[in-house]
């Protein structure tokens, strides 16, 4: 966990039992609390994979040829494999090198489309937490919450409301 996260707990627990020395037992006002699964926003919501979607068929005609090429290095090297015994020497250094060449290529290309895939994926999903995060603080101020977890250890099914912010993400009127 965190340092910040337990920081904030603290603060919490500090501030509930502040309060409460302050009433009197029978007089103390309950905290509302809350609890958002962000990797289920991340996975479930429509905008998530709207924008999943979006990645995927951006990024299609790369994954293509990453295919293309890993099957021309696979047909190289069965190819290396089966008739370097027959070719000279001088045969076998140029078709070595060329596969050489060719994997080095392959693996630059590779590198260059994962990193460039998880740049945008990132860019995407950014958007979408912004988006769930002025849904939640909307959903807080609605429903008068005193403060809403993510990512949490363990929370109560009772205090979830994951499927609030998810079906306010999808412009449906959230169940009570």
């Amino acid at each position: 966990m965190s340092h910040l996260r337990l920081l904030a707990i603290a603060a919490v627990l500090c501030s509930s039992s502040a309060l409460a020395q302050d009433k009197p037992a029978a007089a103390a006002t309950t905290s509302k609390f809350g609890f958002v699964n962000t990797e289920r926003i991340l996975r479930d919501a429509i905008p998530a994979q709207r924008a999943q979607k979006k990645i995927e068929a951006e990024f299609q005609k790369r994954d293509q040829e990453l295919a293309r090429l890993a099957d021309q290095l696979k047909r190289m090297q069965d190819e290396l494999e089966k008739n370097s015994v027959t070719m000279s020497e001088s045969q076998r250094r140029t078709k070595e090198r060329e596969f050489g060449e060719l994997n080095r290529d392959f693996q630059r290309k590779q590198r260059e489309f994962r990193e460039d895939l998880n740049q945008r994926r990132n860019e995407e999903l950014a958007q979408v937490v912004e988006q769930a995060n002025r849904v939640i603080r909307q959903i807080a101020e609605q429903e008068k919450y005193d403060i809403i977890f993510q990512d949490a250890v363990f929370a109560s099914p009772r205090i979830d409301i994951t499927d609030k912010v998810i079906k306010a993400l999808e412009g449906k009127p959230p169940a009570k």
